[in-house]
Order: C-alpha cells, then sequence, then structure tokens
C-alpha cells in the first residue's frame, strides 16, 4: 500500500518530511505539486499531473491532503475511486469559498515576488491558481466517495474548521480529529499528533 502526500497552497514537498519520519510505512510518495519552471500552472493542470502520475497505478492508494492537496485528494477520488483505498484530509474545504479566495489572492498580491520563490512558484502563478480553484464544489458528489475519510483539522484553523464538521456529518464512512492547539499548516505545526492519528488509525502500514 502506498500512501501519497500532497501539499497546502504556499508548501513544497519537503513540509511532510516530520510527518514521514514517525509513521509506520516505508512506501510514500510526497510529490511536488508545481514548480518554477512550469508556465501554466491551475488547479485543472495539477490535478492531471496527479492522474497521469498513477494511471498505470494497480496497487491501492492511501491519499492524505492539506488545503489545496485536501482539494486535489477528494477531487481525485470522486474521479478514480476504484484506485483510492482510504483518504485522509486535512484543512479542507469541499466547496471552495469565493470570498476566501479573493481574500488570500489580495494578501498574495501584496507580498514580494522573493517570498514566492522558496514555495517553487512564482507570484503572478500563485493568483492564477488560486482563482482557478474559485468555482470548485464537489457538494453532488461527495455520495460517489465510498471508501474510509478520515478528516483532520487544528483547532485553531477558523477558516476550515467549520467546513471540517460539516464534511464529516455528510460522509457516513468518516472520523474526525480535531488537533488542541494546532493551526492550519498541520504537517508543519503538530507534525507528531498528526502522524499519531495516522498510525494509531492503521491508515498507513508496512
Amino acid at each position: 500500500m502506498k500512501i501519497i502526500f500532497l501539499h497546502g497552497l504556499g508548501q513544497t514537498a519537503q513540509d511532510w518530511n516530520e510527518v514521514v519520519k514517525q509513521l509506520s510505512c516505508f512506501d510514500t510518495d510526497c510529490l511536488e505539486l508545481f514548480s518554477l519552471n512550469e508556465k501554466d500552472i491551475t488547479y485543472s493542470s495539477i490535478l492531471s499531473k496527479l492522474e497521469n502520475k498513477y494511471a498505470d497505478t494497480t496497487e491501492p492508494l492511501v491519499i492524505c491532503g492539506l488545503s489545496l492537496g485536501a482539494i486535489l485528494a477528494l477531487d481525485y477520488t470522486i474521479r478514480h475511486k476504484d484506485k483510492v483505498s482510504s483518504l485522509i484530509l486535512m484543512g479542507v474545504q469541499y466547496k471552495v469559498p469565493s470570498l476566501l479566495i479573493d481574500f488570500q489572492n489580495f494578501i498574495f498580491r501584496c507580498m514580494p515576488q522573493k517570498v514566492f520563490k522558496n514555495m517553487g512558484i512564482s507570484k503572478n502563478s500563485m493568483i492564477k491558481l488560486s482563482h482557478s480553484m474559485r468555482s470548485l464544489d464537489f457538494t453532488p458528489k461527495l455520495k460517489e466517495i465510498i471508501c474510509p475519510v478520515t478528516i483532520i483539522c487544528g483547532e485553531k484553523d477558523h477558516a476550515n474548521k467549520k467546513a471540517s464538521i460539516q464534511l464529516n456529518t455528510m460522509l457516513p464512512q468518516s472520523k474526525l480529529y480535531i488537533i488542541p492547539n494546532a493551526g492550519h499548516e498541520i504537517n508543519k505545526c503538530a507534525p507528531k499528533a498528526l502522524s499519531s492519528i495516522l498510525n494509531h488509525e492503521k491508515l498507513v502500514s508496512l
């Protein structure tokens, strides 16, 4: 069984390192979702890249995503339910709030270009990517998810906690964990608590 880690907007694959170190699983993929070399980065292009990478995979996949990564994981599972054995969603929105995207892009526009280089994406590409997610809404297709789902949210992640609780009520096969004192980037601020949940739930195994 392979576990795939999908990072959030403003992160890189390296942000999963502390979590992966503490897992009882050796078969992991921490994907870089975008790079400075890409000229046209949109939500659809990243999803297509994810689909192409695992197109020929026959082993069961566990997909663990944070924020943008959680949205991608949700979308991929709806499209390829036969490939996904379990789903782990952190700081997730199943219906992306357009006002949140607009506010986020306002913040991005105020940030200097050099800040984005460490994320592996240009400022303009980040704004374009964020805007391309503005109308995403998976509500009508949530019933198509048949695998076990673990929903995890930081106690202080006020922007996403309500959606996490709502999603848990909409998926009968889901479990919800709220990590005390943690914010949005759980993989960075609470890697030990996160890996403990994953190991305890036997979501990852040798």
